[in-house]
């Protein structure tokens, strides 16, 4: 375990092995563990670093608004302490965004993105989505992270041969801070970089799980914003990809950073 002191935050993050660096980005509500079954194959050609957002896991949960950009800030930081340029930056769901985030940011820290089951904006534009945003807001505001875990884990692991990976989610959302819990939600409301995919220029993998909340399609819109990005399908996958389906995840992950590696600057990686 390491951690790192920033102005009024204690960062925690998990780091392994050698060469290139790749940093793994969680989910809302979770922590560096979402990327546990996949860090060790990674970590064997990757220099693998996984931290705790604000507010998350084992990091600092300070008083005040949180959101995307902040968290963004949090983790350039902790890769301008550790020398850290140009990675694979990996994000799931939350992660993704935050992904997003440093790719317009820092470009100079991005060396290649992974979106999974994520994208570049988080706006109600549907009244179902504006319905979907308040319920959440209402079950974490008056019942709390054990409620909203209830709610969350029959849908990420719906097939009962997935009993221990609900229980899992159970416990790992419902230990969740509850204030900080709903402040890293609501900061997450609203948020958009869709105006700013132009300025991406590094190569781009999008990972969508057959059972994703949202669907390719939505997907495949930005996707087709972004200069060099490609959409890959993860089968008989929800959106907790990392759990469910390490292997095959890993895989394409795998194949995509040694493409990056190998290829010629300007090389264009879409499909």
């Amino acid at each position: 375990m390491s951690t790192l002191q920033l102005e009024g935050l204690t960062l925690h993050y998990e780091e392994s092995g050698q060469g290139i660096p790749v940093l793994l980005l969680h989910g809302l509500g979770s922590s560096g563990v979402d990327w546990e079954l996949v860090t060790p194959r990674l970590a064997s050609a990757y220099r693998v670093v996984v931290p705790d957002a604000r507010g998350h896991g084992r990091s600092g949960k300070p008083a005040g608004a949180y959101g995307v950009p902040l968290f963004a800030k949090d983790i350039a930081a902790l890769c301008d302490a550790l020398g850290l340029k140009q990675l694979h930056v990996i994000g799931l769901s939350m992660g993704g965004m935050m992904g997003f985030q440093l790719a317009v940011d820092r470009p100079d820290l991005v060396r290649s993105l992974v979106i999974v089951n994520s994208g570049p904006e988080l706006v109600a534009r549907t009244a179902r989505r504006k319905f979907d945003f308040a319920l959440r807001l209402f079950l974490l505001r008056f019942f709390g992270p054990k409620a909203m875990a209830k709610v969350l884990a029959p849908k990420l692991f719906p097939k009962p041969e997935q009993e221990g990976l609900r229980q899992r989610a159970i416990a790992t959302f419902s230990a969740n801070d509850p204030d900080a819990y709903l402040r890293s939600t609501r900061g997450l409301l609203g948020w958009s970089v869709m105006a700013r995919l132009k300025d991406i220029t590094c190569p781009v993998l999008v990972l969508h799980s057959e059972r994703d909340y949202t669907p390719r399609s939505a997907k495949q819109v930005y996707v087709d914003l972004l200069s060099h990005a490609r959409l890959q399908v993860l089968a008989d996958s929800g959106h907790a990809a990392p759990l469910d389906q390490p292997g095959p995840l890993t895989d394409a992950v795998e194949d995509f950073l040694r493409a990056v590696d190998s290829a010629a600057p300007g090389t264009s990686l879409g499909a």
